[in-house]
């Protein structure tokens, strides 16, 4: 239950029931902590209650769990738009970093990672230094992109899996990269729109247009579309 509950409510519950059966009543309490609006207490006295299916309107189940995540679970939560974009945005660097890496199996030089991410979740469940150990994994992976990429790829299979066991990238990194959300899900180009840009501009750039091809760089980029360049042509993600 919430903090709230924690004295006297369930000193209480435990008083009662153990004097009603005559044996302990529960090894184990957790206690959440609030959600709070812009650092306001959320009520629906005070305007600001939204329930789930509202935050999902905008934004994808895994983004919300990533936002949760990143903060211990006893800790107040201070929801707002703000915070769900900055998870949004963190929850794709990390889906970067498993962008065009083949299939491989973990190498031996990622234990020490492991051992840290379960350390903390031994910690009482201390989910934020666990997704900072994913991160740490993410740089390691784009460190060894360009110097490695099998020992690349070996990371990544370790930052799938712990990814995995508090419910993360658990989807193809492509398809997450090209979808939008919270305020940039309201408005912007469609995949289509986006596709055939990116044709005019490679048009561009054939006949030395160079000028039209940066121009055409910069819009897609004020719509949030990043454009990355590579040897078997150009990819896009939503930035």
């Amino acid at each position: 239950g919430g903090m709230d509950l924690q004295f006297p409510h369930h000193e209480n519950e435990i008083a009662q029931s153990e004097a009603a059966t005559g044996q302990k009543f529960v090894n184990v309490w957790m206690h959440n902590g609030f959600v709070r609006i812009n650092e306001e207490k959320m009520s629906k006295s005070l305007g600001n209650f939204f329930t789930v299916r509202e935050v999902l309107e905008r934004y994808r189940p895994e983004v919300i769990r990533f936002f949760i995540l990143s903060s211990q679970y006893r800790s107040p939560l201070n929801y707002s738009d703000e915070s769900l974009d900055e998870a949004s945005a963190a929850l794709r660097r990390l889906y970067t970093a498993l962008r065009d890496l083949s299939d491989a199996p973990e190498t031996e030089l990622a234990q020490p990672f492991l051992n840290r991410f379960y350390e903390a979740m031994d910690d009482d469940f201390n989910t934020p230094v666990a997704v900072a150990v994913l991160f740490d994994l993410a740089r390691e992976i784009n460190r060894q992109k360009g110097e490695n990429s099998e020992l690349a790829a070996g990371f990544a299979a370790t930052l799938r899996r712990l990814g995995g066991l508090v419910g993360l990238l658990e989807s193809n990194p492509e398809t997450f990269l090209k979808l939008s959300d919270g305020s940039s899900a309201q408005m912007g180009l469609m995949d289509y729109e986006i596709d055939q840009l990116i044709e005019e501009r490679i048009a561009a750039r054939e006949n030395k247009e160079w000028a039209e091809a940066d121009r055409i760089r910069d819009q897609l980029k004020e719509q949030g579309v990043i454009l990355e360049d590579v040897a078997g042509g150009t990819s896009w993600r939503r930035g």
